[in-house]
């Protein structure tokens, strides 16, 4: 088994392997990934084959514009922060590790048998290039010439739809803070805050429902989830004592009032 057959069934197990994992993955980030693995094992096939200009192409189109504009769509639809950095599995780091040396030293060895194969023929790597870029502009502007311009077409008509959802306007006008306040309270139920639990009781534990100002409990300020705690009877039925005047105010009391309720009274006596 040559060279080229171990790098062939290698990376091509991979590249199902990656297909399968962008189709099926449940995070659009770890699809983008898989599309990113699967472009960068084309490209080293097509440097495996001799069309060196195409496999570079592949990169720094596809991997880097084409993947761009992938991200790009994420960063539109949003994507979950949350992440867990615990490793599940045993080993992977190393595994990783090993699989990438291993896999740049196979594709140093497939690219340096290329290349000496190609100098033994005596064509010269240079020839070769220019051969492979020439073929494939002949391809593209000829016969799939109206491919390549609907490809074009196609990119351009995505740029323009994200920029128009990114940018949409309101098709309705934005609603005032008196329009939101008069909509609140036209709806009912309870347009403020609900009391909190406690709140002129005789405690302030979570289970103690506050008392309205007729001393009854409110229901309200206890969550659903707790059950209330009974309140007493005098708490329930015995209103709060009002506030009275205990002694009239004195002649002196008056006239301090008198002075300070006048402006500028108090500063021409003072």
């Amino acid at each position: 088994m040559t060279t080229e057959e171990i790098l062939f069934w290698t990376l091509g197990v991979a590249a199902v392997a990656a297909a399968v994992g962008m189709v099926t993955a449940a995070k659009a980030v770890y699809s983008a990934m898989c599309l990113g693995m699967i472009m960068l094992i084309l490209a080293v096939f097509y440097v495996a084959q001799g069309a060196l200009f195409l496999g570079i192409v592949q990169v720094v189109v596809y991997t880097g514009a084409v993947m761009m504009l992938f991200l790009f769509v994420l960063m539109l639809v949003g994507v979950e922060s949350s992440e867990s950095l615990t490793e599940t599995i045993r080993g992977q780091r190393v595994a990783a590790i090993l699989a990438v040396t291993g896999f740049a030293v196979l594709l140093i060895a497939v690219v340096a048998n290329r290349q000496s194969r190609v100098t033994g023929r005596g064509g010269g790597q240079a020839g070769l290039a220019q051969d492979n870029v020439e073929g494939l502009a002949a391809l593209i502007f000829t016969r799939y010439l109206w491919a390549f311009e609907v490809t074009s077409a196609l990119l351009v008509t995505a740029a323009l739809g994200a920029m128009v959802l990114t940018h949409r306007e309101r098709s309705e006008r934005r609603m005032t803070q008196r329009q939101l306040s008069i909509e609140r309270f036209r709806q009912g139920g309870h347009p403020t805050t609900l009391p909190n639990p406690g709140v002129y009781a005789t405690h302030n534990a979570v289970d103690a429902p506050a008392l309205l100002p007729d001393g009854s409990a409110s229901s309200a300020s206890v969550p659903g989830m707790v059950q209330p705690r009974p309140v007493p009877a005098r708490s329930a039925t015995t209103s709060r004592p009002r506030l009275r005047l205990v002694s009239p105010p004195s002649e002196a009391s008056l006239d301090w009032i008198d002075r300070w309720s006048v402006p500028g009274k108090h500063r021409s006596q003072g």
